[in-house]
């Protein structure tokens, strides 16, 4: 792809201090105690500063549009938004500063004037359900002061950018999220400055450079709208001409309403930003036609895509894209985290240039076993080379979690040095602490630090910071490793209470269930399929009775080295009971012998050496190592025998800390000891001089 690389850091010189805007809305807030619980408080904050910071940017050309309305209020709102100078208008007479001027009628005025903006805006308020707030800050004599202090605001586009809006909206999410369920992590700005950076540092220079291009962006967990703002921002920037697109789908209302006001004011298409019940991602691609260029997404953490927790209708629309051509084909994790099935969607939509940008917690990167879904989802990306890097980022930098997480970056069409390898990036140490806390949030990811981290991504050169692997390094096979079979048996008083204890006697649905039957033999009446298992279990108890009597009678103290006779010898005793079955019989001798290395090795009518099947393990492999090789060094030392079994099961992991690891030499025991000795003398001399004072 591209030759030049783009490692600036723009947009942001310095920290955007937004404390005496966001300090003035919290002030609002609090006059709503009393009329409102404090996680209430957003229900009006949040549309009202949505609604004022419409009523700045219409306001120079406010009058004109009402005028223009009055003249002929058929007029189509195509015209309208073209003499307010936005995709939106308010033709109504009243503003916030004029509903004063009538505080008996201000409720009624107020919805007047909600009712003046155009239908995008309109919508906007009405999934909020504003006019019920209305109506309760007006029972509650809270109106008329919320609607002053917002009157006097300042929201207006000139002095407030969208930068800096941005920032605001963020911390008033951060206020009202701080208890947030796990998983709704509001991204900080500098981490999307981060992500937009890297994401573009290379294969862009098209959208960067060249007239006429289109560059479709997309979000599909795109909360308040920050990261598509920033992509938005930074395309800008640099190409002044490029045609920049934004797509989002966002499932929590206020953060879709936030976002749709920002896409507005950026005179965005907002049918192709998606909200509500509507554009939950996991249940439909609302965009199902539209391929994109660039992705950049935080999906949420360990948030259920399946089971209870999960939104009616999701499990069954997920399982339903599991399919060759679905959008979740590769794979489906466990329903408890869905953010590698994110994590697929965004590759679904991918063009064939695309590229994505995507947080995570560390569990996309180890979570399941060889063939869970998870682990099949990492093989699938590697296998199609689509992973270009993995960055490690520093813990407590979210507001509400202060766990550490990475960034996926991902390509469907690599530079020729990258394919066939994955960059791991380990920028777990590039921040600086924050001067005051923000909840959780103590560290922030500082300029200099966004332009090391980028820096080290585009060079892709091996550093300490910096390793470079071939995927294969990433995936694995897992052998089944057996012992052979070798058992000593006895039909002593010991191995016939083993049987009677086992669970194969005791809680086995194909023999009997213990717990089961005493659940059945309560229950009046039985349905016709309880009823069914109920006497399946009283044949079972019978022959589990019959059996452990016929063994107390045949005791012996002979002890059996040759595991074959003793299955005859068993088979003599025991294949008269009704219900005896050669699979039965064999699964008794099992539970009523023990691992003997003295004892014959079984083999089959082929001569082939049998395995235990009580004595499985599994050995995870690479695929760059031999296997063969692999048990050489590593398993015949300790289990010389050990079979081991190709079952081709292939999964992947990415170890990350493994690869950054720094071996440091613990304390010598001499010197713990010196410490130890000093801090008991230290603690003796305290207690000596306490006693002393007492007496005193």
């Amino acid at each position: 792809m591209a030759d030049n690389k783009y490692v600036d850091v723009i947009l942001d010189n310095k920290t955007v201090d937004v404390s005496k805007e966001v300090g003035l809305v919290w002030s609002i807030a609090n006059s709503l105690r009393g009329a409102y619980t404090s996680d209430k408080y957003k229900d009006v904050i949040i549309p009202m500063v949505i609604i004022r910071r419409f009523e700045c940017a219409l306001e120079d050309k406010k009058e004109k549009v009402c005028a223009k309305y009055n003249e002929n209020k058929a007029y189509p709102s195509a015209i309208l938004c073209q003499v307010s100078g936005y995709p939106f208008y308010n033709v109504s007479g009243f503003d916030l500063k004029k509903l004063l001027n009538d505080s008996d009628n201000i409720a009624g005025n107020f919805k007047e004037y909600i009712e003046g903006f155009s239908a995008n805006i309109q919508k906007i308020l009405k999934n909020l359900e504003f006019s019920k707030q209305i109506e309760k800050m007006d029972k509650n004599n809270r109106l008329f002061g919320v609607v002053k202090k917002f009157s006097e605001l300042d929201l207006y586009p000139n002095s407030i950018d969208s930068i800096k809006m941005g920032y605001i909206f963020e911390d008033i999410i951060r206020r009202f999220s701080e208890n947030a369920e796990a998983g709704d992590h509001y991204t900080p700005r500098e981490v999307i400055r981060l992500m937009t950076n890297v994401l573009l540092a290379e294969g862009c220079n098209d959208l960067l450079t060249e007239e006429g291009k289109i560059a479709t962006v997309l979000d599909a967990a795109c909360g308040s709208g920050g990261m598509l703002s920033t992509a938005y921002d930074f395309l800008r920037h640099y190409n002044k001409a490029v045609d920049v697109r934004l797509f989002g789908q966002e499932i929590n209302p206020e953060s879709y309403a936030i976002c749709l006001a920002d896409m507005l004011i950026k005179g965005q298409d907002t049918r192709n930003i998606i909200g509500g019940d509507e554009g939950n991602t996991l249940i439909r691609d609302c965009f199902p036609n539209q391929k994109v260029r660039l992705v950049i997404m935080n999906p949420p953490f360990g948030t259920p895509w399946g089971g209870k927790d999960a939104p009616d209708g999701q499990e069954y629309a997920v399982c339903a894209e599991f399919k060759p051509d679905g959008r979740f084909a590769h794979g489906l994790p466990g329903t408890g985290d869905a953010q590698l099935l994110f994590m697929q969607h965004a590759i679904n939509k991918l063009d064939r240039d695309g590229r994505a940008a995507i947080i995570s917690n560390g569990s996309p990167l180890f979570s399941g076993g060889t063939t869970s879904g998870e682990s099949q989802i990492r093989r699938f990306m590697l296998e199609e080379d689509l992973i270009e890097a993995i960055i490690a980022l520093p813990s407590q930098l979210f507001y509400n979690t202060d766990i550490g997480i990475y960034v996926f970056i991902l390509s469907k069409n690599k530079r020729k040095d990258r394919r066939g390898k994955v960059q791991l990036i380990n920028a777990v140490d590039m921040w600086k602490p924050l001067r005051k806390s923000l909840g959780k949030k103590r560290r922030e990811i500082d300029r200099e630090s966004i332009t090391k981290i980028t820096q080290l991504y585009a060079d892709f050169k091996e550093n300490e910071y910096c390793k470079i692997f071939p995927v294969e390094e990433f995936m694995y096979k897992e052998y089944s490793v057996y012992q052979p079979l070798q058992r000593k048996a006895v039909i002593d008083t010991d191995s016939i209470e083993k049987l009677r204890t086992s669970a194969y006697f005791t809680s086995n649905v194909h023999v009997f269930n213990e717990a089961e039957f005493e659940e059945l033999k309560e229950m009046t009446p039985r349905s016709v399929k309880d009823e069914k298992k109920y006497q399946k279990y009283l044949k079972g108890q019978k022959f589990v009775k019959e059996v452990l009597d016929t063994l107390e009678e045949n005791k012996s103290d002979k002890i059996y080295l040759d595991f074959s006779d003793f299955t005859k010898h068993l088979k003599k005793l025991l294949s008269s009971i009704d219900g005896y079955t050669a699979s039965r019989m064999n699964s008794i001798a099992m539970t009523m012998s023990e691992m003997c290395k003295t004892a014959v090795i079984q083999k089959d009518k082929n001569g082939n050496v049998i395995p235990d099947p009580t004595t499985k393990d599994t050995e995870i492999i690479k695929l760059t190592k031999d296997a063969e090789e692999y048990f050489e060094e590593e398993v015949y030392p300790h289990v010389p025998d050990a079979m081991w079994f190709d079952e081709n099961k292939k999964g992947a992991e990415f170890p990350f800390t493994r690869f950054f690891y720094k071996y440091q030499e613990p304390e010598k025991a001499d010197d713990l000891l010196a410490q130890f000795m000093e801090l008991e003398k230290s603690l003796a001399e305290k207690i000596s001089a306490l006693q002393e004072s007492e007496v005193l």
